[in-house]
């Protein structure tokens, strides 16, 4: 295979990649995610599960008139059908021996991100469990992107762990709580998100595309960097701007300090993508890139928050949460930049690069991003 079709052929994926940005659902918001805490103080163990209505409503059909709102008549009169579902999808057991979930009662809590069904359940057990092992199943079938975020307090202290669909099992050993373990959860959540939040993720790709380029001349037409070295430096400045920005807002929104409507957050992180994406095509930014990036990244900042306020950790475990949290972040995004800047810095010269990857692909990341922004901003659903 000569050079030239190599070029083409690698040109010709990145444009079936971009064009299959379109096929991206709508609702990208935060990623499902449940939450489940486990009160280990002696027998039996409480156990409270927060699971998303949105998400039990695809598996359960709760909205029975299908007006778009699942009401509390509606969930109480499946109770037993949801209790049944969840249960079936966790196993607890203590010191190797399997303890069944006893109901005690369902109610809806408000998260970040909407109403969830909260079901209470009981672990009977013989004594106190030196060491618990769970079994975490729910959704993975039907969302393999699906989190389930687990706390975990007893008398040793509070810690996190994350389930997924590669990380089903979790075993608690309480002699061994240390502050590693729940680093490298805070690590693992912060990488997930950044692979499981779309909106975050097209974000990132908008600015990144025309770092293998410059614009010239009065009317600003794209041309190709001279050389790799000033395609990576655009790069750092724009990643380090998102990060220090992000990490500004996560920080005070997570600490109590300043916190936004939803609503409004999600809104807006829609707007700041196209915004992004528009850009590469008219020069609506006039200031350097990574300026943008970093006032734009202020609100992804209070978009990762949600996940961490969500899990209700006490203050003490809040630091190192929120320091592994933003460690996973950064990984992430430096996958993302380690996989598509070498293609595109090769792919630069290329009329397609410029045409389909910078064009076509700004344009499906505002066309999916706009989306996005009137299904949050009007509470409708589009597609």
């Amino acid at each position: 295979m000569t050079i030239r079709n190599v070029m083409r052929t690698t040109v010709s994926l990145l444009a079936f990649g971009f064009v299959a940005l379109l096929t991206i659902p709508a609702q990208a918001h935060k990623p499902s995610d449940s939450y489940l805490t486990l009160t280990v103080g002696g027998p039996p163990v409480a156990v409270r599960w927060d699971i998303a209505l949105r998400d039990l409503d695809n598996v359960l059909a709760l909205d029975r008139d299908a007006d778009g709102a699942i009401t509390w008549g509606e969930l109480r009169a499946r109770e037993s059908d949801v209790v049944a579902f969840a249960s079936k999808r966790l196993t607890i057991r203590f010191d190797g021996q399997v303890c069944g979930l006893s109901p005690v009662d369902m109610s809806v809590a408000e998260h970040s991100d909407g109403a969830y069904a909260v079901l209470r359940f009981e672990a009977p057990c013989a004594r106190e469990p030196h060491e618990v092992d769970v079994d975490y199943e729910l959704f993975f079938d039907v969302d393999p992107q699906h989190h389930g975020i687990a706390r975990i307090d007893d008398g040793a202290g509070t810690r996190t762990a994350i389930f997924t669909d590669v990380d089903r099992h979790q075993r608690f050993a309480r002699a061994t709580l240390g502050r590693a373990h729940q680093l490298g959860a805070a690590v693992r959540l912060g990488i997930g998100h950044i692979f499981s939040g779309i909106d975050h993720l097209l974000f990132l790709i908008a600015l990144l595309l025309p770092s293998v380029l410059v614009r010239r001349g009065v009317k600003g037409h794209w041309e190709p960097v001279a050389g790799f070295r000033s395609a990576l430096t655009d790069v750092l400045k724009i990643v380090t701007a998102f990060t220090v920005a992000h990490s500004i807002t996560l920080s005070l929104s997570v600490l109590g300090v300043l916190r936004l409507p939803s609503r409004f957050v999600e809104s807006a992180i829609a707007a700041s993508v196209i915004v992004a994406a528009v850009n590469n095509i008219v020069p609506i930014l006039q200031e350097d890139r990574w300026t943008a990036a970093f006032a734009l990244g202020l609100l992804h900042g209070f978009g990762f928050s949600a996940t961490l306020m969500d899990l209700g950790l006490p203050r003490q475990n809040l630091i190192a949460t929120l320091f592994g949290f933003n460690i996973g972040v950064e990984m992430g995004q430096l996958c993302v930049v380690a996989t598509l800047l070498p293609i595109a810095y090769w792919a630069r010269k290329t009329v397609a690069y410029r045409k389909v990857a910078l064009f076509g692909g700004s344009i499906a990341i505002a066309s999916v991003a706009t989306v996005w922004l009137i299904e949050r901003a009007f509470a409708v659903k589009l597609l």
